[in-house]
């Protein structure tokens, strides 16, 4: 087997693990039994479950970097916006398992470093949809846009609809909310 099908096959076992028991309750051992491999082949590509943690968080946060080094060399318009929101509401449903796990252990988040990292991806990406000196209440909008998105992956959950159509509709408003707050000066 190639050696990146067992990483990825490590990871989505770990996240899996993760999301069913909690971060702090799952050993490497059970990670290893779960994948019916020793503990020592586990190592061999993962130390710790840190290093398991960090290792999906940087795959599947990559599509989002390349958004704001895209987005960083955009001119600062209202159809960048509208397209830097497309592109993070695609690359939001390959993380949605990623989100699971930060949202179900917000605790474990705060002590490790990724979740800082995460939070300055998220003020890059305020950055990148809100203007300059925008007021207050459009900078509420462009925060609650990026929240929205966030936010839609886990109460819509619940609502009956084709998961698509749900994507459409979180994009839509968060659009709405950061086309409200684009201001054109001039």
């Amino acid at each position: 087997m190639a050696r990146g099908n067992t990483r990825q096959r490590i990871q989505d076992v770990a996240l899996e693990l993760f999301a069913e028991q909690g971060y702090e309750k799952t050993s490497l051992r059970e990670i290893a039994e779960a994948l019916d491999v020793t503990k020592a082949a586990l190592y061999y590509h993962f130390k710790t479950k840190e290093d398991i943690l960090i290792s999906l968080f940087q795959d599947l946060t990559r599509p989002m970097d390349e958004l704001i080094e895209w987005g960083q060399t955009q001119p600062h318009t209202l159809e960048t916006k509208q397209e830097i929101l497309r592109r993070y509401s695609e690359a939001l449903v390959g993380a949605a398992p990623l989100f699971r796990f930060m949202q179900e252990n917000q605790a474990t988040m705060r002590d490790l470093s990724i979740g800082e990292t995460f939070k300055d991806r998220m003020m890059v990406m305020l950055e990148l949809i809100k203007e300059p000196e925008a007021a207050l209440a459009d900078q509420v909008r462009c925060i609650s846009a990026l929240f929205t998105m966030h936010a839609g992956m886990f109460v819509l959950k619940d609502i009956e609809a084709d998961p698509e159509d749900k994507r459409q509709a979180v994009l839509e408003v968060a659009i709405d909310l950061v086309s409200r707050a684009h201001h054109v000066t001039g």
